[in-house]
């Protein structure tokens, strides 16, 4: 281990890239790349192609003597960013890469942008060091999904089938090898062989390393650069409009990647239609991809969830005209008299919560344990079946071992690492973190988030105190349909300021845990990433279920009884409403849940229209004519596209999606039992998220980098996770907030029947609870002198029970369901053996072993079985194959390392 230091000063370029030409794999003089004519992404010469494109402003305001400290303080700061500027720009120069500079004049500033071009050279020496893969040979299997083979097999036809154009061709790859060019796939083409979006890998890894001042004060790469100001934007081109070419009729592979995503996946009129998943990837990169097809996977399982949900409630819309107790409470009248629910409040009638009984039956039924359990399993089926679909998707698009073995160290990671490792397994110098720093530091941010979830939980009790203040507040009023009414709007209010707190939280919370994550230097944006996830789920879990748990778990168990009631700092402990707690957890979900979803929505569809409203009117182009005048202009459809994709949005990542989804599959499994409609309004909600979240990326936003991914990352851990909780959480629920075992319990007890259930659920008061001796009627299995009844221990038993049978059975099938379907299907794992075989022969030393890879295979190779050839009768060797070494010869020699480009 060493200081980095020991190695080089800190104004020493971090990219050890020489300038020189590669006559061998050609350059920018003789490499360059043939375009359209109608192509705008490229140099002036109308050749170079642009890869990325760096922007900032600047403001023409010339400074005075008689200039405010504020003026030349931000005279100053623009100096010192203009330096930045020239510094990093002279290094990225002599990294090899090909720069242009232009200008657009405005009235108050002047926006510079830099094009930039990785050249030939370049590229190879960067694919090679970020472990790019390139073609070997293509793969003609054709790609099917499980909906497809499903409706193919029952002859069904199939309508969210569409034929896209200019299907992405799928290839056996391998990491590229300079030495081994001409090998792959396609090497023949130097302007072709490299992907746009390897290119953009390739130019975002060399800005993120270069360094503009001292490495000491962290002042390397282009992100610190956009932190600071001294760059305004940096971002590869999309290509060309959106927008389908006005007039004739256009032939369909003539057209962009861009406006084929727009045609046939952005629109509205695609929404049957499945996700062009590989176009995706080819535009956006693999990650992107993956939530699409993520995305995508979770709406289409929501609609068996969807299906039987619905079909429970209408079950609970029937148990409204035909239910036993129901029809005991509404025909009660005067007989049960109620204590009252708080100190100043009144007696009231049994018969007065009639309908709200009834609203009760809807999310309170027999039917809610079936779904319980039906959820439960098909959260467990979902997560193994994602997995198949994911590692099909995985190795199709060549991510299978990105992780393991091909990902490299974070570039900021690369630049801000104090020491350097030997790596045991390559042999080769890594910058290091020592691991007992990062340990201080990730405990350190444990200890921050473990305060915030304090904060959290004191907003939670805040909420409870708010709820039964206003209760009290409405019952002072002697407003009679208010008092009728306050619980259920103290409830509800409460639901609502809730979610304003919830949301408040998370925007506070979100950038600490960013600050945090970054400070802990974690080395590869893999566990980067995993590790901002995690901070912020734990939070977010305990912000978003706090309040529901409460109300499912905590809410009326620690009340009471009539003259002897709980307090909480002065206050009566809440009790459950007239309906029950069901019913409220009920409408909490539905207010969190749907709310947060509209909520979200309505930013989704608005707030980029405003920003890309507000973006276009701060850069809108006021260009000074030749007298020195400021004449007015507007963005002219031959604009170049760095100016036209300056305008749109910046692209933040996908943590607030993924957030959002996982969240929502929370509230439809872990309460399920509480809400059978959580599934459908899910379902609706993400038909409507697809088709927003598409036209952002397409229309809304600059074309990010694309980023490599084997898989979702953390989500998935902590998908099962939640999986877990929701077995648990609903057999509590069912067993001790529902109504389910009582009913069951009185059932076996009196016949068959529940009549006279509602008496049985009913205690009465002691006698002295009141001056008059006034006996009440109150919720609990309680004699009159307060203690519990026999009825209630064997209840308690039945409730413990249940919970352990209930949780034992489902995952006993959740565990047979894992083992009878493997994470990786057979014929996935016969293509990855078949990968690494060629891969090992393409890059082998030994030339005659490479040139297997060259001939082309048969990809329908016959499956049928075949007997065997007869023995030779001859007892001479078999003849030897033309190409295969002779026996009893010395071993080839190794070629001798390869010098760096």
């Amino acid at each position: 281990m060493r200081k980095r230091g020991e190695e080089r000063e800190d104004i020493t370029t971090l990219i050890a890239m020489t300038n020189t030409a590669d006559h061998n794999y050609g350059s920018m003089d003789t490499g360059m790349s043939q375009v359209s004519s109608g192509d705008k992404n490229v140099f002036s010469d109308g050749i170079t192609r642009i890869d990325f494109v760096l922007v900032w402003e600047e403001s023409l305001a010339v400074l005075k003597d008689g200039a405010s400290e504020k003026d030349k303080s931000s005279h100053a700061t623009q100096d010192s960013h203009r330096k930045w500027r020239e510094d990093f720009l002279s290094r990225l120069q002599a990294a090899g890469i090909d720069q242009e500079m232009r200008e657009v004049l405005q009235a108050k500033k002047k926006i510079s942008y830099v094009l930039l071009s990785a050249p030939w050279s370049v590229l190879c020496y960067y694919a090679e060091e970020i472990s790019l893969r390139v073609p070997l040979q293509m793969v003609t299997t054709p790609n099917y999904n499980w909906s497809e083979r499903m409706l193919e097999k029952t002859k069904i036809p199939n309508l969210m089938s569409q034929d896209v154009p200019s299907m992405p061709p799928d290839y056996y790859t391998c990491q590229f090898r300079t030495n081994k060019l001409e090998r792959f796939l396609g090497s023949e083409n130097k302007e072709t062989f490299f992907k746009t979006t390897q290119r953009h890998q390739v130019l975002y890894e060399i800005l993120a390393r270069t360094p503009y001042g001292a490495l000491k004060r962290g002042e390397v790469g282009i992100e610190r650069l956009l932190s600071e100001n001294a760059v305004s934007a940096a971002y590869p081109l999309h290509e060309g409009p959106f927008q389908m070419p006005e007039g004739e009729a256009v032939d369909s592979q003539s057209l962009s990647m861009r406006q084929i995503l727009h045609q046939y996946w952005a629109r509205w009129a695609s929404w049957k239609k499945y996700q062009p998943l590989d176009h995706i990837r080819e535009y956006y990169g693999e990650k992107i991809a993956l939530y699409f097809a993520w995305l995508g996977f979770y709406t289409g399982w929501l609609l068996p969830a969807a299906v039987v949900g619905t079909l429970v409630f209408l079950f609970g819309i029937w148990l409204m005209f035909t239910d036993a107790p129901a029809r005991e409470i509404c025909e009660s009248e005067d007989e049960f008299v109620m204590c009252p629910l708080c100190k100043i409040c009144s007696y009231w009638n049994l018969s007065s919560i009639c309908t709200t009984f009834k609203a009760g039956l809807l999310f309170d039924n027999g039917g809610t344990v079936f779904f319980s359990i039906f959820m439960a399993l098909w959260a467990v089926t979902f997560l193994e079946y994602w997995k198949r679909t994911s590692a099909v998707l995985a190795h199709r698009w060549d991510c299978s071992e990105f992780q393991e073995t091909e990902e490299r160290p974070r570039p900021e990671f690369t630049a801000t690492a104090p020491l350097t490792l030997r790596n045991p397994v390559t042999g080769a110098e890594e910058p290091y973190f020592p691991k007992r720093c990062r340990f201080n530091r990730t405990l350190t941010g444990g200890m921050v988030i473990m305060i915030m979830v304090s904060v959290v939980l004191m907003f939670v009790v805040a909420i409870i105190l708010y709820r039964v203040i206003l209760s009290i507040i409405i019952y002072k009023s002697h407003n009679a349909f208010l008092i009728f009414s306050a619980g259920r709007i103290a409830s509800l209010t409460g639901s609502v300021l809730n979610l304003l707190v919830i949301l408040m939280l998370s925007r506070v919370y979100i950038y600490l845990a960013q600050v945090l994550t970054r400070w802990e230097m974690h080395r590869t944006q893999t566990k980067y990433e995993d590790m901002f996830i995690l901070k912020v789920f734990i939070f977010q879990f305990v912000n978003f279920y706090s309040s529901p748990v409460y109300i499912a778990f905590f809410k009326g168990r620690f009340v009471g009884y009539p003259g002897n009631y709980y307090n909480l700092l002065g206050i009566r402990n809440e009790d459950c409403g007239a309906g029950g707690c069901l019913i409220e957890l009920a409408q909490e979900l539905l207010v969190i849940m749907v709310g947060k979803q509209v909520i979200n929505n309505i930013q989704e569809f608005i707030m980029p229209k405003l920003k890309a409203w507000w973006q276009k009117r701060k850069i809108h182009p006021k260009v000074r004519a030749e007298d020195g005048k400021v004449k007015e202009g507007g963005q002219t459809q031959d604009a170049a596209p760095w100016e036209t994709d300056y305008e749109l949005l910046l692209c933040e990542g996908l943590f607030d999606e993924y957030l959002e989804m996982v969240l929502q599959f929370g509230f439809i499994t872990i309460f399920v039992a509480a809400c059978p409609l959580a599934p459908l309004f899910a379902l609706i909600n993400n038909w409507v998220e697809v088709r927003l979240d598409a036209q952002k990326f397409v229309c809304q936003y600059r074309r990010p980098v694309a980023e490599r991914a084997q898989d979702i990352g953390i989500w998935l851990d902590i998908l099962q996770v939640i999986t877990y909780f929701a077995v648990i959480s609903n057999a509590f629920l069912i067993a001790f907030t529902s109504d389910f075992l009582p009913r069951l319990y009185y059932r076996y007890n009196n016949d068959g029947n529940l009549k006279g259930y509602v008496n049985f659920t009913l205690g009465t008061s002691p006698s002295n609870f009141n001056a008059n001796n006034t006996q009440c009627r109150y919720r609990g299995y309680r004699d009159r002198n307060g203690h519990f009844r026999p009825e209630y221990f064997h209840l308690l038993a039945c409730r413990l029970a249940f919970v352990i049978i209930f949780e034992h059975v489902v995952f006993f099938i959740g565990r047979l369901i894992d083992f009878m379907v493997p994470d990786i299907p057979e014929d996935v794992e016969i293509k990855i053996k078949r990968e690494h075989y060629m891969a090992k022969e393409a890059l082998a030393e030994n030339e005659a072993l490479g040139k297997v890879v060259i001939l082309l295979e048969k990809e329908n190779l016959s499956t049928e079985l075949r007997h065997r050839a007869k023995p030779q009768t001859s007892t001479a060797s078999p003849p030897r194959e033309s190409n295969s070494p002779p026996p009893l010869l010395n071993p080839i020699p190794e070629d001798p390392d390869r010098s760096p480009l």
